[in-house]
């Protein structure tokens, strides 16, 4: 996920206009095999990201007495309870480290402010119970791939995985990345974060946009060594890439939907992406946009096939345009992505922008409090649309601009709830 960003994202990933220019719920059986499972309930997907990387939504403080940040997690659910929310997907392995006492990472350092010191509670362990007792869903959101927002390795706990494998590691722009490339690595993630499945009855396990890394000018990913060892039979590296990719999926929700039949659970296996998978100038198959970041090419994520072949239970592509923007419009993104899950029995929810609204820094569109309300009313032409999760918990709690209590009054049955 682009954070400040996840989605205050960076000029690079979305961009202004300018950098953008520049460049369907039934149980089904996808073709992994295995019952997929289908859409929560009846009710539609109300959800809002919750996320902890650099503490952007919370805790407030890294260091915090515990029941301060009880507190401010409890403050958030009860806002989404009260803008008649019913899902949560809370950033639970924000920087290969871990919201959990997790058996392969440390502790998440945006707790204490000190990576692998041990908080003295277990935040999604509360969270779920938490959660659940309001009516509310949790599903454990990770970032697979991301080791740290710094290229110093020596800055990682003693005994991190990534400083006990080196050669896992990679750095680029400005940050530290585990390397897609190697097999060993694959597994090790989704280890990782399974584990959180087997630690507590979460209601679903979400992955966000980053899997390569977004692209950054003038910058090489440097794996060259995998590409040689592991690159063969590969018509070229962006292939390889995808295929890296492509396996994570595949064997991540393989592994997920054994350990919930384990476990007697249901557990759900989703992906947020970046909206655009391609451009329909670069594929005849892709989208009417013109966006300067694709999915399948730059970030090697070859989302339309994730769906195609069921690998995953839900998809919530982030289209965070507003309705008429011209290089990446609302209303060309939510028909494509509706007649590709047509069909499939993967659920497709829409990722909005609530931070954009009232933001004077973002286009016209976004200073109108309905505007966020005209996406839902669009939407609901698209039966194949099961819904929204927005971005993220600050803003539904501020919502600065009202936009998300128009929602609520327009869309979820009344004013929210007090």
């Amino acid at each position: 996920m682009r954070w400040i960003t996840r989605r205050g994202f960076t000029v690079a990933a979305l961009g202004a206009a300018s950098t953008l220019l520049g460049a369907e719920s039934a149980t089904a059986v996808g073709e992994s095999g295995g019952p997929r499972r289908s859409r929560r309930n009846k009710q539609d997907m109300r959800g809002m990201w919750l996320a902890t990387v650099a503490n952007r939504d919370w805790p407030g403080k890294p260091g915090a007495a515990p029941a301060v940040q009880q507190r401010e997690l409890l403050d958030h659910f009860d806002a989404a309870v009260e803008r008649r929310l019913n899902t949560v997907f809370f950033q639970v392995r924000p920087t290969a480290d871990a919201l959990w006492p997790s058996r392969h990472e440390p502790w998440a350092a945006c707790l204490t402010g000190q990576q692998g010191r041990d908080p003295g509670w277990d935040p999604l362990g509360f969270a779920v119970r938490e959660a659940h007792r309001r009516g509310l869903e949790l599903h454990a959101w990770c970032n697979p791939y991301r080791v740290a927002n710094h290229t110093d390795p020596s800055r990682l706990v003693p005994g991190h995985p990534a400083r006990r494998h080196p050669e896992w590691v990679l750095p680029y722009g400005g940050k530290l990345y585990y390397n897609p490339g190697l097999p060993e690595v694959r597994r090790f993630v989704q280890d990782a974060m399974l584990d959180a499945l087997l630690h507590h009855p979460v209601d679903g396990l979400h992955l966000d946009d980053y899997f390569y890394p977004y692209p950054v000018a003038g910058q090489t990913f440097g794996d060259d060594a995998a590409y040689a060892a592991h690159g063969g039979g590969f018509a070229n590296r962006a292939d390889w890439r995808r295929d890296n990719i492509d396996r994570l999926i595949q064997e991540l929700a393989h592994r997920i939907r054994g350990t919930a039949r384990g476990a007697e659970r249901r557990v759900r296996f989703g992906v947020s992406p970046f909206a655009v998978w391609r451009n329909r100038a670069t594929d005849p198959a892709g989208s009417a946009t013109r966006a300067g970041v694709q999915t399948y090419d730059d970030l090697h994520a070859d989302t339309r096939r994730w769906v195609r072949e069921g690998w995953i239970d839900y998809i919530v592509p982030q289209v965070y345009w507003n309705l008429g923007f011209a290089a990446a419009d609302y209303a060309e993104l939510v028909p494509w992505w509706s007649r590709t899950v047509a069909g499939t029995g993967v659920d497709l929810y829409i990722g909005e922008a609530l931070y954009k609204a009232g933001d004077p820094a973002q286009p016209a569109a976004w200073q109108d409090p309905a505007e966020l309300s005209r996406h839902l009313t669009y939407a609901r032409s698209y039966p194949q649309v099961g819904g929204h999760v927005y971005f993220s918990a600050t803003e539904v709690a501020k919502d600065r601009a009202g936009a998300l209590a128009r929602v609520v009054t327009d869309h979820y049955g009344g004013a929210p709830r007090r």
